[in-house]
């Protein structure tokens, strides 16, 4: 029998979550795969993938697929990765470029300006360059280690305005710009409208791939993971010249691997808001794969964010 095949997102915070795959006792099991986000739901789409860790919103625009149990990449309150970086205020914004990386976090970033900001701005999609982006809009989204490179540069000379947001002078060489950056965490801010975690990505898999030692087998991998993220982060600190505290932190106080009650109602109500706003076309139940000796579960998506688990 062929490997079954698993496409993996190539940025730092899905680290521990393949540990296992790529360095520990699952290693050569299965045949994996490395790019953006957005390309690991088009492989699982196109069917060059069986698993994959997909943006949250691509979970709705693909068939046939089941959420492995208990897993995904969320933040609670706050992430650093995930960053509108604006020459102003939000409020004056009236035009942004979006990371063509992300699906999920462009959503969010959606849902925000209409529900949160109160903006309707022009968007359009770019590659992953903030001096770049911000020459043709007034806001850039940015997503996964670039933005986390930023956040962790700027930390030391950023305060928060009267309004409590972030503000970083600009004159410094990862920005390219002068002046003055308002710099809005996107799990920040959908905190603050929902007062609930994010959602960011799931494993999801075709259904025929699903079985209960594949489920138990990325679980595993995952807690091999959390026990070696010192390793995870020293080895990033050295590729990214970034230092390995600051990695270290992110991994385990800014990142959530779990799908728990909290995060699923996140998740739930993020598919409610963005069926609200046309970014799906409508939020149906979500279907997780079995947990090892458990049954498989539906979650429906109701009205305010809550999911009735059947």
């Amino acid at each position: 029998m062929n490997p079954v095949r698993i496409s993996i997102v190539e940025y730092l915070n899905t680290a521990p979550l393949v540990r296992g795959f790529t360095h520990g006792p699952l290693r050569g099991k299965y045949e994996l795969s490395f790019t953006v986000p957005s390309q690991c739901a088009e492989a699982l789409r196109s069917g060059a993938a069986d698993v994959a860790i997909i943006p949250a919103i691509e979970y709705h625009r693909i068939a046939d697929l089941v959420i492995l149990p208990n897993l995904s990449i969320a933040s609670k309150k706050s992430v650093r990765s995930l960053l509108l970086v604006s020459r102003k205020p939000i409020q004056e914004v009236t035009r942004i470029a979006l990371d063509r990386s992300s699906r999920s976090t462009q959503a969010l970033t959606r849902i925000l300006c209409e529900k949160l900001w109160r903006i309707q701005p022009e968007f359009f999609e770019a590659a992953p360059d903030l001096p770049a982006m911000l020459q043709q809009a007034d806001a850039a989204l940015l997503i996964g280690d670039p933005a986390l490179r930023l956040a962790i540069t700027c930390a030391p000379r950023a305060h928060r305005d009267a309004s409590g947001d972030l503000v970083s002078p600009a004159a410094l060489p990862e920005f390219g710009e002068s002046g003055s950056l308002y710099i809005y965490d996107i799990v920040e801010k959908w905190h603050s409208l929902t007062s609930l975690p994010a959602v960011l990505a799931v494993w999801a898999a075709r259904r025929e791939a699903v079985t209960p030692q594949l489920v138990q087998n990325f679980q595993d991998s995952l807690a091999f993971g959390l026990q070696h993220v010192d390793a995870i982060a020293s080895e990033a600190a050295a590729e990214m010249n970034l230092p390995a505290a600051d990695l270290r932190r992110y991994l385990l106080e800014n990142i959530d691997y779990h799908l728990d009650a909290e995060n699923l109602r996140g998740l739930t109500r993020y598919y409610e808001l963005a069926a609200e706003l046309g970014l799906i076309t409508r939020a149906d139940a979500i279907e997780m794969a079995a947990e090892p000796g458990n049954p498989a579960r539906h979650m429906d998506v109701v009205a305010g964010g809550r999911g009735n688990p059947s």
